[in-house]
């Protein structure tokens, strides 16, 4: 396909994990794609781009270079993919003139510290908050504010990755060394590690598309977790809420004002609050997809789903802002996202396909994901990149999901065949 085509060229900058489902959604509204990798390697951690979705793959080594190859395209607009795409689709859409959230708070959407130091500025409830390369000096911090427990993580880093809750100097100081001798899961060397204080609440996600500063709310959904004596947090469940009940409304109208002063005002946003005895309170918000999606899923429970409008708000905004601007979601009916823990050790010999369907029979189950692959090595789970099963469930009945989660609860650990399995601590058996 040459650049003189009709049809609308979109950019899309590091379409990883989630960022695979943009290819349908802008074929859908009649756009080619374009792909920009942000870093001479793929990213090994994550799910990679399909490169045959799109009529060119450009790797940037040279920002001003590949402005200027984009311009022969004349593209209508540049995407983030994935959180570490950020920053650059905010400088290449700012070059080219096209819809941006601007570079001027590029940091602030990456950086985790700067995230909520804008926040504060803004006059917005937040964690107390103290970054530092110094472990030393990150346990001194903790001392001086006088409650523990405290959160450590990356500064730049998703997905859980490197998050510690600590109850002690010695425990922040563990962590701390743990994250500064690591890479994220951007493979970017962690060179400062964040210290926040605990934010004692609910945790809930708020999923928004904007369209020129006005917005769509997604899905809000309450995340159910659990926590393990190392002070790693896992996810369980992810569910589906109900936007008019509360506390939904004031958990959208805290994210508004997030959006605000974070200046994201076009694309997708995924943001975690806490809803503390003080009201709503970010955790970290990403100018991107929610990494737990499936549009079919979605589109079943929630009328719409986050990648379909992301496409449109950029490719077809004036028919995003009549529909959407302003909105929210309608819930459907309950639905509930887990991700299955494990508490197997080895490497994977084979799958179950038997178990596997029998999980995907049962009634509420409308997709499995099977995250590994034979030959694969399978950990117990200490956070969002371990558990090694994803299944969307959405029933009619509260009750139908009850019962199915329980049979997938049974059922999780026969799916993997596993060489050299142990179990960890009595942590159960399948």
């Amino acid at each position: 396909m040459s650049p003189t085509d009709n049809k609308a060229i979109a950019v899309v900058v590091d379409a990883y994990s989630s960022g695979n489902f943009f290819p349908a959604a802008c074929a859908r509204l009649d756009a080619s794609l374009i792909h920009i990798q942000s870093t001479r390697e793929l990213i090994t951690s994550m799910l990679p781009p399909n490169l045959s979705d799109y009529i060119d793959n450009i790797i940037c080594t040279d920002e001003v270079a590949v402005v200027e190859h984009l311009r022969q395209y004349s593209p209508v607009c540049v995407i983030a993919g994935q959180e570490s795409a950020v920053p650059l689709a905010d400088r290449l859409s700012e070059s080219l003139g096209l819809p941006s959230n601007g570079s001027k708070l590029s940091r602030a959407r990456r950086d985790k510290y700067e995230m909520i130091e804008a926040l504060r500025h803004a006059g917005l409830r937040c964690a107390q908050q103290f970054k530092s390369s110094d472990s030393t000096a990150l346990a001194q911090w903790a001392d001086r504010n006088g409650t523990y427990p405290v959160v450590i993580k990356p500064l730049s880093s998703a997905a859980t990755d490197g998050v510690y809750i600590c109850n002690s100097a010695e425990k922040v100081i563990a962590a701390a060394e743990k994250i500064l001798t690591s890479q994220d899961i951007f493979d970017v060397p962690n060179k400062e590690v964040l210290i926040q204080s605990y934010l004692e609440g609910t945790e809930y996600i708020v999923d928004t598309v904007s369209c020129d500063g006005h917005r769509y709310v997604c899905g809000v959904w309450q995340y159910e977790k659990s926590l393990l004596p190392s002070g790693k947090n896992i996810y369980d469940k992810d569910i589906l809420v109900d936007p008019h009940s509360e506390p939904s409304p004031e958990l959208i109208s805290y994210v508004d004002e997030v959006l605000n002063a974070l200046n994201i005002r076009w694309g997708a946003a995924h943001a975690e609050v806490i809803m503390t005895a003080g009201g709503p309170a970010l955790v970290e918000i990403g100018a991107r997809l929610n990494g737990n999606i499936d549009p079919g899923f979605h589109d079943v429970c929630l009328g719409n789903n986050q990648v379909t409008l992301t496409a449109k708000a950029y490719l077809h905004p004036e028919e995003f802002q009549e529909k959407f601007s302003d909105q929210v979601y309608s819930k459907l009916q309950p639905a509930v996202v887990y991700n299955a823990p494990t508490v197997l050790d080895g490497i994977v010999d084979s799958i179950d396909q038997a178990v596997v369907d029998e999980i995907r029979k049962l009634e509420s189950v409308h997709l499995v994901s099977v995250k590994l692959k034979p030959g694969a090595r399978i950990r117990p789970t200490i956070d969002l990149l371990t558990s090694p099963l994803r299944i969307f469930m959405t029933a009619a009945s509260r009750e139908q999901l009850v019962s199915d989660y329980e049979e997938i609860r049974r059922l999780k650990d026969f799916v993997y065949r596993v060489k050299c399995r142990r179990y960890l601590n009595g942590a159960g058996s399948p």
